[in-house]
């Protein structure tokens, strides 16, 4: 078996970034893990996988950076006395797929000099790019696939999460010509069985 790596990013911030590498993982069977954590780590996006994947191969790895301000990684590493380094960053050991959510969007600020999009570069994943649709979205998923291009960066694919918009999907697609893998619909509940459900709407 070929296992992947897949870095999960967004086109900003609360677009349903980690429900979509939920859903990924359960669907691949896959591992998580998140490199880092800034907000409250009492609820964070690991645990938060831990609670909705179901079947027994996931394996949730620990963080490298876990910080305690909801903030923007370089600042809530800087009121925690951390300095992030992206050369420490090293995806876990493991002999499954392995799913790697990012932190806000590609421009994410993780120290002084270095952004989520360098992080990206580091780990050379394949690249998923989750969109939800709102007033912008057309805007700010073109402009995050086209820093993806500016870079030479392949992006494997789209996936749209929430309220469907098909003019604003299709347009996307279209000008873009990044492939759609999905179209998750906006899930009233958030559960183990809804996670599972979901697979569905993935092609991968």
């Amino acid at each position: 078996m070929n296992n992947n790596t897949y870095f999960i990013t967004g086109i900003g911030t609360g677009i349903g970034k980690t429900v979509v590498s939920a859903i990924l993982t359960e669907k691949l069977q896959a591992d998580y893990w998140k490199p880092i954590q800034s907000g409250d780590l009492e609820i964070s996006d690991s645990l938060f996988i831990k609670h909705l994947v179901s079947n027994p191969k996931t394996i949730v790895h620990p963080e490298k950076y876990r910080l305690g301000q909801p903030l923007s990684p370089h600042l809530s590493a800087r009121i925690d006395g951390v300095q992030i380094s992206i050369e420490a960053i090293r995806p876990p050991a493991t002999d499954n797929n392995l799913v790697i959510e990012g932190a806000g969007g590609l421009m994410v600020p993780l120290n002084d000099n270095e952004l989520i999009l360098d992080l990206i570069k580091a780990l050379n994943a394949k690249v998923i790019v989750v969109s939800q649709n709102y007033l912008g979205s057309i805007n700010h998923t073109l402009l995050t696939l086209e820093v993806f291009k500016a870079h030479s960066i392949n992006v494997e694919g789209l996936i749209f999460n929430g309220t469907p918009n098909p003019e604003t999907e299709a347009y996307i697609s279209q000008y873009s010509k990044v492939k759609v893998l999905g179209k998750i619909p906006k899930m009233s509940i958030v559960d183990r069985e809804s996670i599972l459900r979901a697979g569905q709407y993935i092609n991968l």
